[in-house]
């Protein structure tokens, strides 16, 4: 098979890559599920009757103290930022891809999974502290709406880390050339939708009372 012929075996009537609409048809999926996911978060919005609330005090009837906002909204910042960040390393890790620049390509594709996994480590860090503070998946509609919802984000972006990181060993091993641009292009419209998706989740739960 002659590799004009290996290329066009991809392509579909809609001259798109096969892989490429599988992919699409992947993400408009997992955007259903997310809509669940985040309507129901808003359908249970300020309903819950104990606190931890995520934007206002509370006092605890057990033992009178009154505790802050569980949000913290410049640490989220910082990790949100992050995360943006790291969708423009995926643009520059495949422009590296598509012009067979090796050195580049490394750099970029282990500097977006460094980064998702810095918004891992946010992630991690914030479940942590809301625990110490009282909130829990049983503790109140927002701690089972809000955990369900950015714990299924951070397992999206987990996945994602060990995707790029695949990519990674493999341009280490035998390098990627530009005919692999397909795959990290793949990588990055997952990569993007987990970035977009996050925009929503912390308008909607960290600036939006």
């Amino acid at each position: 098979m002659t590799h004009a012929a290996h290329a066009s075996h991809h392509y579909t009537s809609t001259g798109l890559d096969n892989r490429k609409i599988a992919i699409w048809a992947f993400i408009g999926s997992e955007c259903l599920f997310f809509g669940s996911l985040i309507s129901t978060y808003l359908i249970y919005k300020n309903r819950s009757l104990v606190g931890p609330f995520p934007h206002e005090a509370w006092t605890n009837p057990q033992t009178g103290e009154t505790v802050k906002a569980i949000l913290d909204i410049p640490v989220t910042s910082a990790s949100t930022f992050v995360l943006l960040m790291s969708s423009l390393f995926m643009v520059l890790a495949h422009a590296a891809v598509v012009r067979g620049d090796r050195k580049y390509s490394k750099i970029w594709l282990v500097s977006t999974a460094l980064a998702g996994t810095v918004f891992l480590g946010f992630q991690a860090y914030e479940f942590t502290s809301f625990v110490h503070e009282g909130l829990t998946l049983k503790t109140n509609l927002f701690g089972s709406s809000f955990f369900i919802l950015t714990g299924f984000h951070g397992a999206h972006v987990t996945a994602g880390v060990i995707w790029l990181l695949t990519l990674f060993f493999i341009d280490l091993k035998r390098g990627l050339r530009p005919t692999d641009a397909i795959n990290v292009d793949l990588c990055a419209l997952y990569w993007h939708f987990v970035d977009v998706v996050w925009i929503a989740i912390f308008t909607l739960i960290y600036l939006i009372p």
